[in-house]
């Protein structure tokens, strides 16, 4: 026997969760129908009740037809109860119509902030025939409405993500309902032909002119969110762009998140690096290659295997585009007891009919209990009511009780008792319907075609993140890789262990959600052997035990070999056995394995050969996933999942990956979703920021003229005292009013340099009144007034409306005069460009009283214009507020400098 090494080629399971065997939360959604053949070959998907229904389109989807659907199955073996029926809107012949109604709804228009009348109300006002305003497109508005279906929208109102697009102006009325049939036929002709790329000139023939605007906004939604013309086919590729022309964004993680991500990033235009730690690409989906001799060979999916649903799920689209085949995992799935032979069929049934009543007790008691079932685990209500009920009363019962908890716990990685019994599965109604499948030659094919001329950087591991206002930088090593933005998609076992240091620290309030959410763990041991000896007509059997602790190991068995191309045979491993198997060394997990395996074949008459290969999993101790999947803990909720999709550092850093799903967590596809969601939202973020650029940019271009308007009213300034210069308006004269205060001095022997502020008029009176000269001025500025003196492009726009006001209120003023006039205690320039060389001499002495009048200056024979003034004859300022006394026991002089002329350096 060829025993397994513990290396660090360690995987476990990504399995999607399944349907479970009692009904949601009142809350849940109607399921979804079977689809009508017709129906191309994805997966369906139960969407939520949305927030937003639309009542007259329920009255547009008239007859109901019952549909059939099972609920949600649980992972080993599908549920063999009656489905409940449910009523699913359906639209005749295409050719909806409103009954008459006499009530009215109202609707807001957050455009126009007007509140409008509903299109009930609306009909019977002014509209005779509303069943005319509603779009025909075709006859097969029903099937088109289930293909939508299958992508997560709602039949009869908009999703949470389409209003905070604003595909809408008025949410409501005929123009939703002709939207939601516009965007049903455009992605029901996607799903038509998956491989093709869907343009918006192809509806142009079929939808009204009139709706034109709609079909732009549907398909503009739907291709920039990852809707339609996604994955890998070649229509698709060709439309990447030669060369980027978008900012860089760093993607750690190259899992199914990073992937999908980094394609629709790339195909957007955008420079992308993905920085992976391990030597390959996948993350938690696996397909090792087993081999042994005479050329016998299997593929083995160490990670992720099922696919939950070939209907709406995007990587059975994928599969579809390659070519690839899905193979059903059928419904048989025979017991073995302890000692290796049958359950007993009747036995099986009747106690998996108890373990469903528990399921339904647990879920009406949480529903009685409210908000306290937060605090309660789903392990603990189970065993109460078990007890309570006596359900099992023989070993052997028990024994298959174990059984089911332990399929429980391989559906959510995660122990009984720690999972909340109020929203351990709150995903259910999101569930994707249709078959579980395996993908033939392994989910390495679809992880392969997804890495496809990717720029992936291998064995990168990241230690720190760096966000902020100006970008990212990662640092992995010695390394670091700066971007515009940056994707965290590692496991949330990652994020928990903290190796990922972020600066500045993530908000608290991820830190709780991170903290709050389980993420648990499955192994698995895979073994080639020789030839198929268990038979090719089942994919699953499972095997009891009679100790509780262990129940979890070997529980179930996967058979591969229909798909993986040899005989492969897979164990699982689950609960606290997961935990326990960590340090279970391989050669005694393969020798238990098996042992289990003759127990059940030998008495058949079977021999059980050695496994020519075996390989044990480590989820648990692999430094980049740290465990299996999420799992929505006791204390957590479903919050938790968009609590952790949150992006930080104002759309800088972004999180995606399978916990960052509040609908389809533990699931691959849930995390191939997550990252063409958080792809829509990285280019939404950078074209906001190139949108605002641009307008700084033309902000950036008037503040230069400013700059420029600026120096040139300076040139003439309202007052000057030593190094100061003021401007303000005449106009005004409000003492609180802004003035725009200039201090010139020298940066060095050759350069100037000028700062500015803006005071009130009043403070600048109080300035110049300072005595000392301008070094007691300056230190009056900055420790008295409080204020900054700062560039040109710090003023803000403030300062920009009083420049414009002072141009345009000396724009008005006369024609120039080579004099300074002075009227009514105020300095007022005539308008008109000084000569050069013009000084005004101002002698500013101390008087005990009174304010005299300031006369007109005289020129003298030179051309200067000279003012002078006896101890008696103190100045005053423009300000509106009367006259004021100086003390100043010097003379000073106040001087216009020419504008070549440096001023005195402080």
């Amino acid at each position: 026997m060829n025993f397994p090494t513990e290396s660090s080629d360690l995987f476990a399971e990504f399995p999607p969760l399944e349907f479970y065997p009692f009904d949601p939360l009142p809350t849940s959604p109607t399921p979804i129908p079977p689809p009508p053949s017709s129906l191309p070959a994805e997966n369906l998907t139960v969407p939520p009740s949305d927030p937003n229904p639309n009542p007259n389109l329920s009255s547009v989807y008239n007859p109901l037809a019952a549909f059939t659907v099972p609920k949600k199955r649980r992972r080993g073996r599908s549920q063999r109860n009656v489905p409940p029926s449910f009523q699913l809107p359906t639209l005749p012949n295409g050719n909806p119509s409103f009954p008459p109604s006499s009530s009215s709804a109202s609707i807001y228009a957050p455009d126009s902030g007007e509140i409008g009348v509903g299109v009930a109300g609306a009909a019977a006002k002014s509209l005779p025939d509303i069943s005319d305003e509603i779009i025909v497109i075709n006859k097969e508005a029903t099937t088109e409405a289930l293909i939508a279906l299958s992508a997560g929208f709602p039949a009869d109102s908009l999703t949470d993500e389409e209003i905070d697009f604003g595909v809408l102006p008025v949410i409501g009325g005929i123009e939703q309902v002709n939207y939601i049939l516009i965007r049903n036929h455009i992605i029901a002709k996607w799903r038509e032909n998956v491989t093709g790329w869907v343009s918006k000139e192809m509806f142009l023939d079929v939808i009204p002119k009139h709706c034109s605007t709609l079909l732009d906004s549907a398909y503009n939604y739907l291709v920039s969110r990852g809707y339609i013309n996604f994955g890998v086919s070649a229509a698709i590729k060709e439309k990447f762009p030669t060369e980027p022309s978008k900012p860089t964004v760093i993607i750690i993680g190259a899992g199914l998140a990073g992937l999908a991500a980094a394609r629709q990033l790339m195909r957007f235009g955008f420079k992308v690096t993905v920085l992976e730690g391990r030597k390959r690409a996948g993350g938690r989906v696996y397909t090792k290659k087993m081999e042994g001799g005479n050329r016998l060979s299997a593929a083995a999916d160490l990670g992720g295997s099922v696919l939950t649903g070939t209907l709406g799920n995007p990587l059975g689209i994928v599969a579809r585009q390659l070519g690839h085949f899905l193979h059903k995992v059928r419904d048989k799935c025979p017991l073995y007891s302890v000692d290796g032979k049958p359950v007993n069929p009747d036995l099986d049934m009747k106690v998996e009919s108890a373990f469903n009543r528990l399921l339904d007790k647990a879920s009406r008691l949480r529903q009685l209990m409210g908000e306290v079932s937060v605090d309660v685990s789903l392990g603990s209500a189970l065993e109460t009511f078990r007890q309570v009920n006596g359900d099992a009363v023989n070993s052997e019962e028990m024994s298959l009780f174990n059984w089911h908890f332990a399929n429980l716990e391989y559906a959510n990685a995660g122990l009984l008792s720690k999972l909340s019994l109020a929203f351990w599965d709150q995903d259910d109604p999101y569930d994707m319907g249709g078959d579980h499948c395996f993908l033939h030659g392994g989910n390495g094919k679809l992880v392969q075609a997804l890495a496809e001329n990717v720029p992936i950087l291998y064995e990168k591991t990241v230690n720190t993140i760096r966000y902020g206002s100006d970008g990212v930088q990662v640092v992995a090593g010695s390394q670091v890789f700066e971007g515009d933005m940056a994707l965290c998609s590692v496991p949330l076992g990652v994020l928990k262990s903290g190796s990922i240091k972020f600066v500045p620290e993530l908000p608290q309030r991820k830190l709780e959600g991170i903290k709050r959410l389980g993420f648990g763990l499955l192994n698995k041991v895979a073994m080639l052997f020789p030839y198929v000896f268990w038979g090719t007509d089942l994919d699953t059997f499972g095997h009891l035990t009679d100790d509780s602790s262990t129940r979890g190991e070997f529980f179930l068995f996967y058979s591969y070999a229909t798909v993986a191309g040899g005989p492969l045979l897979i164990a699982l491993v689950a609960g606290e056995s997961a935990v326990k198997f960590e340090s279970m060394p391989p050669t005694d997990a393969v020798t238990k394995v098996i042992q289990i395996l003759k127990g059940i074949y030998e008495p058949q008459g079977v021999t059980v050969p050695e496994p020519i290969q075996t390989v044990c999993t480590r989820w648990g101790s692999d430094p980049f996933s740290l465990g299996s999947y999420s799992n929505v803990a006791v204390g957590a909720s479903g919050d938790d999942y968009d609590i952790l999709a949150e992006s930080v550092g104002d759309g800088r850093l972004f999180f995606a990956g399978e916990a960052t799903t509040r609908r389809y967590p533990a699931t691959m596809h849930g995390a191939f979703l997550s990252g063409l969601r958080e792809a829509a939202n990285m280019a939404q973020y950078a074209h906001a920021r190139s949108s605002r650029m641009r307008i700084d940019r033309s902000l950036s271009k008037n503040a230069h003229s400013c700059a420029s308007l600026l120096t040139d009213l300076f040139r003439e300034p309202d007052l000057e005292f030593g190094s100061f210069a003021v401007i303000f308006s005449q106009k005004n004269s409000d003492p609180k009013s802004s003035a725009i205060l200039r201090l010139q001095s020298h940066f060095n022997q050759q350069q100037q340099l000028h700062v500015y502020t803006l005071l009130s008029k009043q403070q600048v009176l109080e300035l110049r009144e300072v005595r000392g000269g301008d070094g007691m001025r300056l230190n009056f500025l900055i420790e008295k007034l409080g204020v900054k003196l700062i560039g040109r492009k710090g003023l803000g726009p403030t300062a920009d409306s009083v420049v414009a006001s002072i141009k345009a209120e000396r724009g008005k003023r006369k024609p120039a005069s080579a004099s300074l006039g002075v009227k009514s205690g105020t300095w007022k320039h005539k308008s008109g460009v000084l000569k050069q060389k013009v000084i005004r001499k101002a002698k500013i002495m101390r008087k005990s009283s009174g304010l005299a009048p300031i006369p007109k200056p005289s020129a003298n024979g030179n051309g200067k214009v000279t003012e002078e003034r006896s101890m008696d004859q103190p100045i005053s300022l423009p300000t509106g507020t009367g006259q004021i006394h100086t003390e100043i026991m010097k003379q000073e002089e106040v001087r216009v400098f020419p504008s070549d002329r440096a001023a005195p350096q402080l």
